[in-house]
């Protein structure tokens, strides 16, 4: 039977003229690694990373609204260190409630973007 199989990619938008603060922040910060963007999609700006099995695709936006609802919730493997890891260096990590019995906590990107992560697995 036809079906949906799986996520290929999440798009997240940037101010126009952002892209280096946004590779800082998502390939920086946040540790992704940065992936070839297609020929003919380079002249558009903005990048992609590679997520595990998903993209990330980050594109600049003429009348950029941060997304503070709609979000990407990415899972995290030593979730304690690697928020500790980002407080230290200067982002501001709100924990949330936890979900099935997993710790969650929201961050935003430079921009103001909502970012969500939650543990991988219990530490």
């Amino acid at each position: 039977m036809p079906h949906i199989a799986g996520i290929d990619h999440v798009q997240v938008a940037i101010p126009p003229g952002a892209d280096e603060a946004a590779r800082a922040f998502y390939g920086g910060v946040l540790g992704m690694a940065e992936i070839p963007k297609p020929a003919p999609l380079i002249a558009s700006g903005g990048m992609w990373f590679q997520v595990g099995a998903t993209q990330l695709h980050i594109g600049s936006q003429l009348d950029f609204k941060a997304a503070k609802k709609a979000h990407p919730a990415f899972l995290v493997d030593g979730y304690a260190g690697f928020c500790a890891q980002l407080s230290a260096g200067g982002v501001t990590v709100r924990e949330e409630e936890p979900v099935a019995g997993r710790r969650r906590a929201g961050i935003e990107d430079p921009f103001g973007n909502r970012i969500e992560l939650i543990e991988a697995a219990r530490e």
